[in-house]
Formats: structure tokens, C-alpha cells, sequence
């Protein structure tokens, strides 16, 4: 019988359903999401980064991600925070995302 999944892996598992329309990888393998904090009564905070603040779908993707985030069993409320320090760079990317863009 499989472990049951953490919050925090329902959390991730709902983010890697959202990806940048312009990159063929979902945002938590891009490196987008910094930091998930999960407090005892289900508050979630987040901070995540585009990958540029010039970003196409810099209104849209956050609020994609809080209601991802906000559909998990077991979360009562979601802080999401977009920031720009440290900037987001390829370096940040998981290696399954670099190599689905082949750049291993």
C-alpha cells in the first residue's frame, strides 16, 4: 500500500499542473516556486517568481497557482507572494526540467 502523501506533496502535485504557456515545463520543475510554508491550521504560504517580471501572464499564473493550492484537502487559506529577489535564472530549474528542454 502506497504512503499516504504529506499536505506539502498534495501542495506540489497540484502546482506541477500549472505550467508557463511559453515553456513546455510545469512551474514547480522551472523553479518558479521558492519556499511553501504550511502552518498546523492549513494556512499556506508561498513565494514564487516568474521568470521575468515582464512575464505575459504575470496576473494570471499566480492566481492559477493560489487556486491549485486553495482545491487541496485539508488548506484553509493561501498567501501567495511574487517576487523578483533572487531572480529567477536556468540554474533554478530541476534537472527532469532541463531535460525536457534539452539543456543537459
Amino acid at each position: 500500500m502506497p504512503e499516504e502523501l504529506t499536505m506539502k506533496d498534495r501542495i506540489i502535485e497540484s502546482i506541477k499542473t500549472v505550467y508557463d504557456p511559453e515553456i513546455p515545463v510545469d512551474i514547480y520543475e522551472l523553479g518558479l516556486i521558492y519556499d511553501i510554508d504550511i502552518k498546523e491550521d492549513g494556512q499556506v504560504a508561498v513565494r514564487m517568481t516568474l521568470t521575468s517580471p515582464m512575464c505575459p501572464v504575470a496576473e494570471s499564473l499566480p492566481m492559477e497557482v493560489q487556486e491549485k493550492i486553495i482545491a487541496v484537502d485539508g488548506v484553509t487559506d493561501v498567501d501567495l507572494q511574487v517576487v523578483f529577489d533572487p531572480p529567477w535564472s536556468k540554474e533554478l530549474m530541476s534537472e527532469e526540467a532541463r531535460f525536457a528542454l534539452d539543456m543537459l
